[in-house]
């Protein structure tokens, strides 16, 4: 009897060690201040994410969020830096749907999407607006179709940057509405959208954030949203697939956010992670912030941001490769 109490005090006195030295080899995470990147400028739709979000991070892990908004290469050169820097935890990058799912099919990238990042959350998820300059003489989507089909070659439409999911958008409404417009590329949403505000570009389509005070202040026309039905956020406004134009009856062509760290973070951390940024999403105070700049929040595990991620990719390989889509 003596034996076998000692033997089980024995296995308890084991695992007890094997318990704290579990817990001793489990990462710490952050055990020092965090570097945000945003894969575009201050004032974007991203800029509103992460400063919301990184506020609110900072008091929940007890470590400073700094923000580095690092706009250029159409969100590449971001999602790059993120790609490669130390995979613990502490670098990581709220990127969009161009760096992860659409440039390296149109220009060579310094890192693959796939094998070089790795998912935490999606963000947001959101249409695209169609939206006009408010001196083109149309009011809907099938006018404009019509007043770009009677004159071929005359006017621009500008996008956030090359890759980008204004950018697909367009030249698959271009494509299957049987239209032709310049493409002028900028360096994210707010120049972008000015452009088409002053006059400079006539059309865009972009995320609701910077496009609806132009709108407001009579500058620009929002004509249709991108989604395959009204977006629940602007159910004044139509979808693309409501203009009757049959060429568009399948149109659909979203905007989506996340956030990625290096592939060699380990799974520890990157739970720990999502499970923050969750939480965070989930705040009423932060949802009814994003809602109000137009962005819908998701959230969700880590596993189902990398479905969409793959699932993303798939699609628009397929449509890029369709319409010839090439670095300008």
């Amino acid at each position: 009897m003596k034996k076998l109490i000692g033997s089980i005090a024995l296995s308890l006195m084991g695992l007890s060690l094997q318990a704290v030295h579990a817990q001793n080899t489990q990462p710490t995470w952050p055990s020092k201040a965090l570097r945000f990147l945003v894969a575009a400028p201050a004032g974007s739709s991203l800029d509103v994410i992460a400063r919301t979000m990184g506020d609110k991070l900072s008091v929940r892990v007890g470590q400073p969020v700094v923000i580095e908004n690092v706009a250029g290469g159409s969100g590449t050169i971001a999602t790059n830096m993120a790609a490669k820097a130390a995979p613990d935890g502490h670098t990581f990058v709220l990127s969009f749907n161009g760096p992860l799912a659409f440039t390296q099919f149109i220009s060579k990238l310094p890192y693959d999407p796939s094998k070089d990042l790795t998912p935490v959350i999606m963000t947001t998820s959101q249409p695209n607006v169609l939206a006009i300059n408010s001196a083109l003489p149309v009011k809907d989507t099938r006018e404009l179709v019509t007043y770009l089909r009677a004159n071929p070659a005359k006017f621009n439409y500008a996008s956030v940057g090359v890759g980008s999911s204004s950018h697909l958008a367009m030249e698959l409404f271009k494509y299957e509405a049987g239209i032709f417009a310049t493409h002028i590329p900028y360096n994210g949403s707010p120049p972008a959208t000015f452009s088409v505000a002053s006059g400079d570009t006539q059309m865009i389509f972009t995320i609701p954030t910077i496009i609806m005070p132009q709108v407001r202040a009579g500058k620009m026309r929002a004509l249709a949203v991108s989604t395959k039905g009204r977006f629940s956020l602007l159910k004044d406004i139509p979808s693309v697939r409501e203009s009757g134009i049959k060429e568009l009856k399948e149109f659909e062509a979203l905007a989506w956010n996340g956030i990625l760290v290096p592939s060699a973070t380990p799974k520890a951390v990157i739970e720990r992670m999502n499970h923050e940024f969750d939480a965070i999403l989930k705040m009423e105070d932060v949802r009814n912030r994003l809602a109000g700049a137009g962005l819908e929040t998701v959230g969700g595990s880590s596993e189902s941001f990398a479905k969409t991620l793959f699932e993303e990719t798939k699609k628009w390989k397929v449509i890029i490769e369709r319409l010839g889509i090439r670095q300008e």
